[in-house]
């Protein structure tokens, strides 16, 4: 915060590639960012603390277990408590954390020109993504909790082994299925672009079926490209806000209009928005670099070791009866508050620790795929797509070094560029 009040003007590495007029607008937009962040994560705190000095865990499974009791399924019914429980705790969280999601979006987001939502657009989405998360996460608890009944002594290995299954499921319908509920998939048309993009896949043998475009334009003006699926069926997917040629954002509205329907409202007054062909292509040779270089394979491997590790653990803690008891539960010890406690709570400095190391192997990652893409000699394209998509993100090019150093998934901007520059004075 100290570095985003103090910073007031565009330091000389960085006059050639930020104007003073944007980089005051990137550090306004992240001193609110911060400042958000440390009520929302203050209020985050001091509520969930209230909940464990109250007693609002024990609370809640017994309210649970009234209202299953109530539809006709008694204590023996662990699982159906269980859902009840895990329903009740998703909408306490989903009603509490609506306000700072409300202004986040229609205060922060709005007031520097990110947000395309209208009021009636985002309960819609909100509801929906509620239902949908509900569908999922339900029967996934409820299968998990009965692996770990009839698993035996060696329960934790078939739970680690259904979990797996569930996120490569989960990863692979994703984009074909979940996220066509909230945004709109279209085929890239053909085209040059479509084509070049093609050619670059073929390449470096990414074996690349279809190209999507998703109408991130309707709720954000933030921009994305990533990639998905296994084996032989690749897809890549760009944000209408990543093109140039495709946001609706550069658009005007046509004649008669006033820019605003009932889901987005039109912000033509900004800027051009989003990145030319050449650029779109860097980009994607970065995200491409990802997969060629086996990111992919080993950020899944190091997800299921560490879960492999957490449920082990979670074998070892479970009988301990004092761990119930001091959350509140002296005559029951159901599996899913186990599961919350053991893993929410007990885990949380191991979960820090293991988020500080993986952010080090990220930000390694991403120098990787930006070498990649120097390698495939987009360097100088994408130099100037990371500057272009910096300014339309109005991220903010100076960060204290620590704070980076622990928050940031990818290197500052400086540091990327850096990277790059040997190449594109080439």
């Amino acid at each position: 915060r100290r570095v985003y009040r103090t910073t007031t003007h565009v330091p000389q590495e960085l006059g050639q590639i930020m104007d003073s007029e944007t980089f005051e607008k990137s550090r306004l937009y992240q001193l609110d960012k911060s400042t958000f962040s440390f009520w929302s994560g203050l209020y985050s705190e001091v509520e969930g603390t209230m909940i464990l000095l109250c007693g609002g865990i024990p609370f809640l499974w017994n309210l649970s277990g009234q209202i299953s009791g109530g539809a006709g399924f008694g204590p023996e019914y662990e699982i159906v408590q269980s859902l009840v429980f895990l329903l009740l705790a998703t909408l306490f969280s989903a009603v509490t954390g609506l306000p700072w999601s409300l202004y986040n979006t229609f205060v922060i987001e709005e007031k520097h020109g990110f947000n395309q939502q209208t009021l009636g657009f985002f309960f819609k989405d909100a509801i929906k993504k509620f239902v949908v998360t509900q569908c999922i996460l339900l029967p996934v608890t409820s299968l998990l909790l009965y692996i770990i009944k009839i698993g035996g002594d060696y329960f934790f290995i078939y739970a680690w082994l259904f979990t797996l299954v569930v996120s490569l499921v989960l990863v692979t319908i994703y984009a074909d299925y979940i996220a066509p509920l909230f945004d709109k998939f279209i085929p890239l048309p053909e085209g040059e672009l479509k084509q070049q993009i093609e050619t670059m896949a073929k390449s470096i043998d990414f074996p690349l079926t279809k190209v999507y475009v998703v109408e991130g334009s309707k709720r954000s003006s933030h921009s994305n490209a990533y990639f998905y699926g296994f084996f032989k069926n690749k897809r890549i997917v760009l944000f209408d806000t990543l093109l140039e040629e495709y946001s609706a954002l550069n658009k005007e509205p046509a004649e008669g209009e006033d820019g605003e329907n009932e889901d987005t409202k039109s912000k033509t007054k900004n800027k051009k928005q989003g990145c030319k062909n050449e650029e779109v292509l860097a980009v994607l040779g970065h995200e491409l670099g990802h997969w060629k270089l086996g990111h992919t394979i080993k950020n899944i491997i190091i997800s299921q070791m560490n879960s492999f590790l957490c449920f082990f653990l979670f074998a070892v803690l479970i009988g301990r009866k004092e761990l119930f008891a001091a959350f509140g539960f002296y005559d029951t010890q159901p599996t899913l508050i186990g599961l919350m406690i053991i893993f929410q709570f007990i885990f949380s400095p191991y979960n820090e620790v293991l988020s500080f190391c993986l952010t080090v192997l990220s930000r390694r990652f991403e120098f990787q795929a930006d070498a990649f893409a120097k390698e495939l000699g987009k360097a100088k394209d994408l130099y100037s797509a990371l500057i272009k998509l910096n300014k339309d993100n109005l991220g903010f090019p100076v960060s204290d070094w620590i704070f980076s150093m622990w928050h940031y998934s990818h290197p500052p901007l400086l540091e990327r560029l850096q990277a790059l520059k040997v190449a594109k004075q080439e």
